[in-house]
């Protein structure tokens, strides 16, 4: 199985998509990367969940990748003696330590990182930003805040703080359990969200040990602030524009967007773009006009991948809103002006053998209008190389490991097969060339690029770029 896109498309499982079969049907209409949302997976659930996808993943013959979401620190406030109350705007309203019912002078905060690192003049934000309160003073005890947006609060809602640097990691008791869960159930990815500074990163790197990739959330107006150091740090990044629309003004999001995209685009690390894409397709058979230009507009701007969230994990057309999401992206890229625009933001390549040979390759592969780019990756990184590029032609990524094939699943442009190391330069050649006639993606007579690491086998070692004939039976010539 094949796309014709090369934008990847990440589907949100959840009630409306747990059972097998339409886990299968949202593959076969475009779905290429599963995330499992561990604020309400069990750890059964989740082992069961993964269980289903691999049964699909041979059924189909296609390699799936797996994203663990992790729920990250929830910050919430206490119960309320009539369930809620209504706050009016100038009113004063305070959060304190004890645990007694809220009335509509207080409640309880459970948090005291709040507490600690809270400061007069800080913003609270209230159920997803609806309503708004200011600090006028604080102690170890209370804060106490003048409300700026009123309304209706009710038990348990949450809270978000965009003025404020928590004393505490972005991995919480919970995380740090279903982290191990997740990692024996060998998921592909795992995402890590409400980052906050590239320190919560390298904290999750030591746990994971490279047994998943790393993603980071950009949900925080903390993590903007660090964002280069926090993606270097990282294997990829998640634009959720959720609870970054709800900590940062709306207007500044779209080019937070923009910004985010080609700086990984510049760093070579993969870039999702998520929340709300088709968001009225929780309920309608079809989106709106505006959310398919939502999705247009991330597909022409190189996002790797496009994500899915209640659209696919609860909502009543999972299967129609990874197909309506596949014909937009199909539709993007074929569209006159997507080339000169991918093109126009591409950035210079590191000064490294690796990277130039990418390069090359790109360029190559498209003066000589060849049929195909084929890389040998061991780690993944030398098929992230030639993703970052751009390039006009599909790149095939073949490696020996499941693991690197599963993952590189979120990759721009590549079309990922498993298959044995080469043995000699002749076999590579021979191997690349057959997988690509295989794959449909080359016809006998259609030449192709091949880039690989000599000696053969080299993790990160790419400084060969060869070209190559495809025989009648699907072998390799020079």
């Amino acid at each position: 199985m094949k796309r014709s896109r090369s934008v990847k498309i990440l589907a949100t499982l959840g009630p409306a998509s747990s059972d097998r079969d339409v886990i299968e049907e949202l593959v076969r209409a475009g779905a290429d990367v599963f995330r499992v949302n561990m604020s309400h997976a069990s750890h059964d659930v989740m082992r069961e969940t993964v269980a289903k996808i691999r049964e699909v993943e041979k059924s189909v013959r296609y390699p799936i990748g797996i994203l663990a979401d992790l729920q990250g620190p929830k910050l919430r406030v206490g119960k309320f003696a009539d369930g809620s109350v209504t706050l009016a705007a100038d009113e004063t309203f305070t959060f304190d330590t004890s645990d007694t019912p809220g009335d509509k002078s207080r409640v309880y905060l459970p948090h005291p990182e709040i507490f600690a690192s809270v400061k007069t003049g800080d913003r609270l934000l209230l159920d997803d930003g609806k309503l708004q309160l200011k600090v006028s003073a604080h102690s170890d005890e209370a804060i106490n805040c003048t409300v700026i947006y009123g309304g209706k609060l009710s038990d348990r809602k949450g809270v978000s703080l965009p003025d404020t640097m928590l004393a505490v990691g972005a991995l919480t008791d919970k995380d740090r359990e279903d982290l191990k869960a997740v990692l024996d159930a060998d998921v592909d990815w795992v995402a890590m969200s409400f980052v906050q500074r590239p320190e919560d990163i390298i904290e999750v790197r030591k746990l994971v040990q490279g047994r998943a990739g790393v993603m980071a959330k950009i949900e925080k107006p903390q993590a903007i602030d660090q964002l280069e150091d926090i993606i270097k740090l990282s294997d990829a990044i998640m634009i959720a524009r959720g609870d970054l629309g709800v900590e940062m003004p709306l207007e500044t999001v779209p080019g937070l967007q923009k910004r985010m995209i080609r700086m990984c685009r510049r760093q070579g690390k993969p870039v999702v773009v998520a929340t709300q894409m088709l968001e009225s397709m929780i309920t309608a058979p079809v989106p709106t006009r505006a959310e398919v230009s939502d999705v247009s507009i991330a597909v022409f701007e190189g996002a790797d991948a496009i994500m899915l969230s209640a659209e696919s994990a609860s909502g009543s057309y999972p299967v129609e809103s990874v197909a309506t999401m596949n014909k937009i992206a199909v539709a993007v890229e074929q569209d006159a002006n997507y080339q000169g625009i991918i093109r126009a933001q591409a950035t210079q390549p590191e000064a490294t053998a690796a990277d130039a040979i990418s390069a090359a390759t790109r360029q190559v592969a498209e003066t000589l209008d060849l049929a195909a780019i084929v890389t040998y990756t061991s780690s993944g990184s030398t098929g992230i190389r030639a993703s970052r590029e751009r390039p006009a032609k599909p790149i095939i990524a073949l490696s020996p490991k499941l693991s690197t094939v599963r993952r590189l699943s979120v990759v721009w442009g590549l079309h990922c097969v498993q298959t044995e190391d080469a043995i000699s330069l002749d076999d590579m050649v021979d191997r690349a060339c057959a997988i690509a006639y295989i794959e449909g993606l080359a016809r006998p007579g259609d030449r192709v690029a091949i880039t690989a690491g000599v000696p053969l086998g080299t993790p990160g070692a790419t400084n060969m770029l060869r070209i190559a004939f495809v025989g009648q039976d699907g072998a390799g010539g020079s």
